[in-house]
């Protein structure tokens, strides 16, 4: 079963025309530059040649990667604000901490403001999803069980 990628409309956007771009022009300077280096001779010992193959298969992962993710999109517009959901900004407090952490609850392509990005499907993301503002919630961490205390709620 495909991941659902909730996106913002914006999100969905600036991937669509990343993919317009890769797709178009991308491909069109990739080949370019492996016709200029494939004329440079000998393509065993060739650096521009392999330079050029290896940012070719770069280029076609992140098609298929946003291609995948546009595929399984779901636009996100109205986000209730008064529980953690995805595309929401959250900020926690660890347990015994009184330091505010800010993240982003989505897709990593949603990223903004430089927060840090927790996936719903991470057990942190999980455990928040549906959390209110002063709930305490708690997730299993490579190090063990972890209390957060969902302090805010941004849409």
């Amino acid at each position: 079963m495909a991941e659902v990628h909730r996106l913002s409309q914006s999100a969905y956007d600036r991937l669509q025309a990343e993919l317009d771009d890769l797709t178009t022009r991308g491909r069109i300077e990739i080949a370019k530059k492996i016709e200029s280096a494939r004329e440079l001779g000998d393509l065993s010992e060739n650096g521009d040649y392999h330079a050029a193959k290896e940012e070719k298969g770069k280029m076609e992962g992140r098609i298929a990667r946003i291609t995948a993710i546009l595929k399984d999109a779901e636009i996100v517009d109205d986000i209730a604000g008064d529980q953690v959901e995805a595309g929401c900004v959250v900020g926690i407090s660890y347990e015994g901490d009184d330091d505010v952490e800010r993240y982003l609850v989505g897709s990593i392509e949603e990223r903004h403001d430089d927060l840090d990005v927790v996936s719903p499907g991470s057990p942190l993301g999980e455990a928040l999803i549906g959390a209110r503002v002063g709930d305490t919630v708690s997730f299993e961490a490579p190090g063990g069980m972890l209390r957060v205390r969902v302090v805010s709620i941004e849409s």
